[in-house]
């Protein structure tokens, strides 16, 4: 795999920065730069400039509605939008479902499903954990019940990012108790519209409503909106899986926010003299700088294996588990760094418009809210200590 970039490949960084330049409102990137919480509108602006461009579905085959870049032209977009303080594409829909149904869904659910997620008509969130089955996932016990035309579904799901704003779900159900507990499962998308389920929002830590618990009570959802064969659930959720590990491990922000970090440590001092001349928080950030180099070259090796159309199992683990690691260290560095501007301090300052004046430097306020949201990092997407039994199995061949 070649790490260098081609002429033809900078002059695309060039392009894609025009684009964020001439595209992206100020007003976003700004409460972005300063860590103010950024509505669903905000959101959906993005993802519509971007698609515009054929930009938003930017690892999707052309035929599907995607621009057809490399794997080079897509890591240089990551970095390069994070470094613009673009928001994050959300990747429910369009990383983590898009690419399932690409690869196993019938022709009719590509030529519906897919242009929805493009154009915005859905909002996709993720059912796949549940109480008593979060990292031990295949323990699921929601299940959907054959009668007729329909799956008929009774359980929970927990944890489930941003369903507050969503009106569809692609959700794991069990649909068999006989042989190996992984046998049993199958991948439906459900509307939650529908007369049954019922959200109900999980309060976390740092006073953000982010998470939800969802419910489904004779919930009824017609077969053909079953992905696949029934029962062979836990293959794609697996397929799915090590998008959502790459997409966790962020590379383009970890970039940006190590950039940043740099930033601060260079301008605040400490008994007069700068952190960056403090010969045990320069050996830190030399560290940091370091693993954050080594994962880049790690997710570029990724998305090299992503694109050839296998899927990365031992590779996209070992992304997650260092990108996570490295984006919390960045974190917790920024909070020493500031000091006591990085106190916790009333959650409302997070929202457009607040009229109070921040202590210190304007990018401050956020930092122990992003200290405390990603001491989670290590744990959803399946935690770090199942990662390491993954990688473990796959190279040994267990």
């Amino acid at each position: 795999m070649i790490l260098t970039f081609t002429p033809e490949e900078e002059a695309f960084r060039e392009e894609v920065r025009g684009f964020l330049k001439e595209k992206l409102p100020a007003r976003i990137s700004e409460k972005v730069r300063t860590g103010k919480r950024l509505t669903k509108a905000d959101h959906e602006e993005w993802h519509s400039l971007l698609n515009e461009r054929r930009w938003y579905a930017n690892h999707w085959p052309v035929e599907h509605g995607g621009p057809g870049w490399t794997i080079p032209q897509r890591h240089i977009f990551e970095i390069e939008a994070a470094a613009a303080h673009a928001p994050s594409i959300i990747p429910f829909g369009v990383s983590m479902l898009g690419p399932v149904l690409i690869k196993y869904g019938s022709e009719e659910q590509k030529k519906y499903w897919l242009p929805r997620i493009l154009d915005g008509s859905d909002w996709w969130c993720q059912g796949y954990s549940e109480p008593g089955a979060g990292s031990d996932l295949a323990s699921l016990k929601c299940a959907a019940v054959r009668d007729g035309d329909h799956y008929v579904v009774n359980g929970q799901k927990t944890w489930t990012t941003l369903g507050q704003h969503a009106n569809m779900i692609f959700c794991l159900v069990r649909t068999s108790s006989e042989g190996k507990k992984q046998e049993g499962i199958s991948f439906l998308l459900v509307d939650m519209n529908t007369p049954g389920v019922e959200v109900r929002p999980i309060t976390l830590l740092d006073g953000e409503h982010e998470v939800n618990e969802v419910f489904f009570t004779d919930v009824r959802v017609p077969v053909e909106n079953l992905v696949g064969e029934e029962n062979k659930g836990w293959t794609y959720a697996k397929y799915l899986l090590t998008y959502e590990r790459s997409n966790i491990a962020d590379v383009g922000k970890s970039v940006a926010a190590f950039a940043h970090l740099r930033h601060i440590v260079e301008t605040q001092q400490r008994g007069g003299r700068r952190l960056a001349d403090d010969p045990l928080f320069a050996a830190r950030m030399a560290r940091l700088e370091i693993d954050l180099d080594n994962m880049r070259t790690t997710n570029l090796r990724v998305l090299a294996a992503a694109g050839e159309g296998t899927a990365p199992v031992a590779e996209s683990s070992m992304l997650k588990i260092r990108g996570t690691e490295i984006r919390q260290e960045i974190t917790n560095l920024a909070r020493r760094a500031l000091g006591p501007y990085a106190q916790p301090f009333v959650s409302e300052a997070l929202d457009e418009g607040f009229k109070g004046e921040p202590v210190g430097p304007d990018y401050a306020a956020p930092i122990a809210v992003e200290y405390f949201n990603n001491r989670k990092l290590s744990i959803f997407g399946g935690s770090n200590e199942v990662q390491r039994e993954i990688i473990t199995k796959a190279i040994l061949e267990l």
